[in-house]
């Protein structure tokens, strides 16, 4: 017991300082680094390390005497406690250093939205004192731009800004003192705009009915003249053409001028209708106007078109018709111009009922009228009438048929005329070419028709390809074109061409060609008159572009412009069939005359023993009638139409040598028929060549000859005579041989076929030659009865 306490005393005379703090530090759990550090910084490590020593050895007395004091859970439960405590110190000391940044941070986030509230209620205060002071000021602004245009008589920008304010700011002035002031306004200022407008409306609508009759005589003056200026015009251009020296450009020029100095004299202001139609539209009762309008001017219709009783209608119908031009020219302006003021079926309406009126008169006058002159000058007028209205738009159909009752009528006498005259000049026809022997008959049947060119003086006599009957019937055709012409013209500024082309149409189609066919299938000309008769029609045919253009030049039209248009006359397509049945007819009339040469196939000797010299004599009848046929031919139709009457014609004896054979007159026939038969071919192919390269048909680059025309006919006489004639089934050698040989006439052909004559004194070695084609037919006719 007495040792202990002189332990302590040797240890705290050493550095006591020191050891009391180092104590201390440890009894406080703190961090003994500083003091470490401050110990080595010093230089004196020795004396910490001492204290150190000293605090353990102390500690551990302490706990020594601590155990034996409390045993060993009291050791246990210290060191838990202790263990507690450090934890403990550091959950405070988070807690608290957690505390005091949150603290920090809330402060400052709660100052900044306290600010941005207050900002955002200021903001929108402001928003909404600007948004209505915009409103106020525009209102007002448009308020005293309205008063500036009412009092200017400006009254569409008036009406406008009226508009703008009643339906863009009316419901949304704030204020309400001045919303109720504006609202007030509003239909006293449309009121007065309507009354305004309507007024000068009222005293537009009596000028213009004292304006209209006006208009309407200096509008049919003006289409007067331009008539006379256009047939002045035609005549001139007619005589200019004649010379070649038209100058279109310059007549042109001159028309325009004077249209553009007589319209300025139709000008008329329809003003107060714009301006009051548009403002009754602004103001929404725009319906109401339209109907005011409408009734307006009907009402003066009916009174402008009431007939004078005290005067003859040959001196009032001017002013009449004139008044009526007048109204419809200024309801079609207005229809024109004021968009919406006046329907198409309004003035339609009134139109039709204006027409219906005028035609009623119209058909009642001339049919009170006796006198021609009367009728056309009236009529001359009218036409004027419906020249004039047309410009604008309005149908004269009426008008037109009235006129026209008698157009038809016309043309209709003069083709009953026409087709009496047509068919005296072809029964009285010789059908012989025309010679002409003097310069004024070429000059009158040639020249004059365009059949040559005018620069060619061909040596006389003149032979034409024609007969006489040709120049004949186009001095007819433009008889009638003249004449229909002369009527039409009273039409004044009607195009008339298209109306005489139709005409002429008619002229050649049912009156010229009628006749023609009914020559045709009358069967009365030989066969030289009937080419004589084709060859005339292809002559009318290539005229129909000299009467076409003979009317375009009558017209006024230039040549120049008449040929250059695609459309030509659905004659020329009609002579052009008749061409064909023309040519059926030659080559029926043809094929007719060689039936008769071909009638001698009955003579044939069809089982004759010995193969013949010559041809037979059907052949020599039909060579002499073709070389006929051909030069006759030649002389008068045009190379295509020679073409198809000699092809015509070479097929038909092909067809008739075939049907010979396959006919029941022929019960059988040797190889020595078939070498006459191909006697007579082998004539027959060298004249068809001979004449297609003669006549120069190999130059219209022809695809199949005269000869090909025999081709099925030739090719059976090959194949009899050929040494295998079952080759025929081999199918390239019958597409390269016999390709034009049908199997069932081929058949009946071979059943009849006999290599040779049953005589009793036939050669052996012949026979013996002919074993092997005999053979070679027998396995032929036995395949083609397989085959069928």
């Amino acid at each position: 017991m007495t040792a202990q306490p002189k332990k302590r005393a040797i240890i705290e005379s050493g550095d006591g300082g020191l050891g009391l703090g180092l104590a201390a530090f440890i009894s406080n759990g703190e961090d003994l680094g500083p003091i470490i550090r401050h110990a080595f910084e010093t230089g004196k490590p020795e004396a910490l390390m001492q204290n150190l020593r000293s605090i353990v050895k102390k500690k551990e007395v302490e706990i020594e005497e601590l155990c034996r004091l409390h045993y060993e859970d009291f050791i246990l439960a210290v060191d838990e406690l202790r263990g507690v405590l450090v934890d403990a110190d550091e959950l405070k000391s988070m807690l608290t250093g957690e505390n005091i940044h949150l603290q920090e941070v809330s402060s400052a986030s709660l100052l900044k939205l306290d600010e941005l509230f207050e900002l955002y209620s200021v903001k929108k205060n402001i928003g909404e004192a600007i948004t209505t002071l915009k409103i106020c000021v525009k209102v007002i602004s448009l308020c005293m731009a309205c008063n500036g245009y009412i009092a200017e008589a400006k009254f569409h920008p008036a009406l406008k800004t009226v508009d703008m304010i009643e339906k863009g700011y009316l419901k949304n002035i704030p204020l309400k003192l001045l919303k109720k002031v504006v609202a007030k306004h509003i239909p006293l200022i449309k009121m007065h705009i309507e009354k305004k407008v309507t007024s000068e409306f009222n005293d537009w609508l009596v000028h213009i009915r004292r304006m209209a009759k006006q208009i309407g005589q200096v509008s049919i003056s003006q289409a007067s003249l331009a008539r006379q200026k256009d047939e002045e015009m035609r005549v001139q251009q007619r005589e200019a053409e004649a010379h070649s020296d038209a100058r279109p450009d310059e007549h042109m020029y001159t028309l325009d001028v004077e249209n553009t100095d007589e319209e300025s004299t139709l000008n008329f202001d329809i003003t107060p209708v714009y301006r009051a139609h548009h403002m009754h539209i602004r103001l929404g009762i725009g319906e109401k106007f339209r109907d005011y309008y409408y009734k307006n001017r009907l009402m003066q219709l009916n009174l402008d078109m009431q007939i004078s009783t005290s005067q003859p209608f040959l001196e009032s119908h001017q002013p009449l018709l004139a008044q009526v031009a007048g109204f419809f020219i200024v309801e079609q302006r207005v229809l024109r111009s004021a968009d919406g003021l006046l329907s198409e079926s309004q003035v339609e309406t009134t139109w039709e009922a204006a027409i219906a009126k005028i035609t009623s008169i119209l058909e009642d006058q001339f049919a009170r009228m006796s006198t021609a002159s009367h009728l056309l000058l009236v009529k001359d007028y009218v036409t004027l009438l419906g020249t004039t209205v047309s410009k604008y738009g309005y149908q004269i159909t009426q008008l037109i048929q009235v006129i026209e009752k008698n157009r038809d009528k016309y043309h209709q006498l003069l083709l009953i005329e026409c087709r009496k005259q047509i068919d005296d000049i072809l029964a009285n026809d010789s059908y012989e070419q025309m010679i002409i022997k003097k310069e004024y008959e070429y000059n009158m049947n040639v020249t004059a028709f365009h059949f040559e060119p005018d620069d060619v003086t061909p040596e006389f006599p003149y032979v034409a390809s024609f007969s006489s009957g040709v120049p004949d019937i186009c001095r007819l055709v433009r008889s009638f074109i003249e004449d229909s012409i002369s009527y039409l013209a009273y039409n004044g500024r009607m195009k008339f061409y298209e109306v005489v082309k139709g005409y002429l149409d008619k002229l050649l189609i049912e009156v010229v060609n009628n006749s023609l066919l009914n020559m045709i299938y009358a069967r009365s000309l030989a066969m030289s008159q009937m080419m004589q008769l084709a060859g005339n029609i292809a002559v009318l045919e290539q005229a129909c572009d000299m009467f076409l253009l003979f009317s375009a030049h009558m017209c006024g039209i230039p040549k120049r412009i008449a040929q250059r248009s695609h459309s030509g006359l659905t004659a020329r397509a009609v002579l052009k069939a008749s061409q064909n049945a023309a040519y059926n007819a030659l080559i029926n009339l043809a094929n007719f005359k060689i039936d008769e040469f071909m009638v001698l196939l009955d003579d044939v000797n069809w089982i004759a023993e010995e193969a013949p010299d010559n041809s037979n004599d059907y052949m020599n009848e039909v060579l002499i009638y073709l070389e006929t046929l051909v030069s006759t031919a030649q002389e008068i139709l045009p190379l295509e139409a020679l073409y198809k009457v000699v092809s015509g014609a070479m097929s038909h004896i092909s067809d008739s040598i075939m049907t010979t054979l396959l006919n029941d007159g022929v019960k059988r026939f040797t190889v020595n028929a078939v070498m006459g038969l191909d006697i007579d071919l082998k004539l027959l192919e060298a004249f068809a060549d001979e004449k297609f390269h003669n006549i120069g048909l190999s130059d219209l680059g022809k695809e199949t000859t005269f000869a090909d025309c025999l081709v099925e006919i030739r090719q059976l006489v090959n194949l009899l005579l050929s040494s295998q004639p079952e080759n025929f089934m081999n199918p390239v050698i019958r597409g390269r041989n016999y390709g034009s040989l049908d199997y069932k006439k081929l058949a009946i052909v071979c059943e009849k076929y006999k290599d040779f004559a049953d005589g009793l004194f036939g050669s052996l070695s012949n026979r013996n030659k002919q074993n092997a084609r005999i053979r070679s037919m027998d396995v032929l006719k036995r395949r083609l009865k397989d085959f069928s």
